[in-house]
């Protein structure tokens, strides 16, 4: 018998909405969740959409935002979203891979009620190059030690692509170097990690659109970054408010509950869904 998915008696707005900004990235990391890369583009999403986004999300209560990709900084407006989600009272959160920060972001990542997040694969340098597919452990390593010296409140998740990556010295060295936040997550089965799969709804961790949605570079909202094949509606014709409160994204969240649960080690009362964030396993870098 097919299950009937019945829709949430009550709508809840999203406590945390992703922008998802670019496919760009300067790594093109084997587990990436949307196979972004240097042939990535930043989508059909302009400065305005995205500042009437911002609007829209605050207008309908959400607390905060997470600049996501690719490397949400290659967007040549995200420093101006970032200020303009501060001046709206929002809170923000910038996940970048830290190769390149320049001193504009550095002076952002130490305005009130920023954060940032990065993912952290290994000690060993060659085996955290072979995943992100550059040379860029000394880089990303350096940049969490400088993030920590200014003060910066930082996340980093943990990725295991494989039985045999160091993680747990990953994780040892990330404390020694004075990270307090730290996630570990397995590599779920989207983008590149999917290895030319169809999207796997069972891989999802069962939280995707509780207090959450996402917004694709092409103005697509899904549950989350990780489900972004199941669009339920877009920002180019339709206002947030109505698509995060529509039947559409009701149905969608009922379905992942029905295929993966109520969560793969996921808090249901958690604002965030990445890496380094607390009580949960699900990140939307894997």
């Amino acid at each position: 018998m097919t299950a009937v998915l019945e829709p949430p008696t009550e709508v809840t707005a999203p406590r945390l909405l992703w922008l998802d900004l670019t496919r760009q990235c300067p790594l093109g990391c084997v587990h990436c969740y949307n196979a972004s890369g240097t042939e990535g583009t930043h989508g059909t999403m302009t400065r305005e959409d995205w500042v009437r986004v911002v609007d829209q999300a605050a207008g309908v209560g959400t607390r905060k935002i997470q600049l996501i990709g690719g490397e949400p900084t290659m967007l040549p407006d995200a420093a101006e979203l970032v200020a303009y989600a501060l001046d709206l009272g929002l809170d923000v959160e910038v996940f970048s891979n830290l190769v390149h920060v320049s001193d504009g972001w550095w002076n952002l990542f130490q305005r009130d009620r920023v954060s940032g997040a990065t993912s952290y694969y290994s000690d060993d340098a060659d085996e955290h190059n072979a995943i992100t597919g550059r040379p860029s452990h000394a880089r990303t390593r350096a940049n969490i030690e400088k993030a920590l010296g200014l003060g910066v409140s930082m996340r980093v998740g943990i990725v295991a692509v494989s039985d045999t990556q160091r993680v747990s010295q990953a994780r040892r060295e990330l404390e020694a170097l004075g990270v307090t936040k730290i996630r570990v997550d397995r590599a779920r089965q989207f983008g590149r990690a999917a290895q030319g799969q169809p999207p796997d709804m069972a891989e999802l961790c069962g939280q995707c659109g509780t207090g959450k949605a996402s917004i694709s570079p092409t103005g697509d909202v899904s549950p989350c970054v990780m489900s972004a094949w199941m669009s339920v509606g877009n920002v180019h014709t339709t206002s947030l408010a109505d698509i995060v409160g529509g039947t559409a994204m009701a149905q969608a969240n009922a379905s992942i509950r029905c295929v993966a649960g109520s969560g793969d080690g996921c808090d249901p009362d958690n604002e965030e869904c990445s890496p380094g964030s607390p009580g949960s396993s699900c990140d939307p870098r894997t």
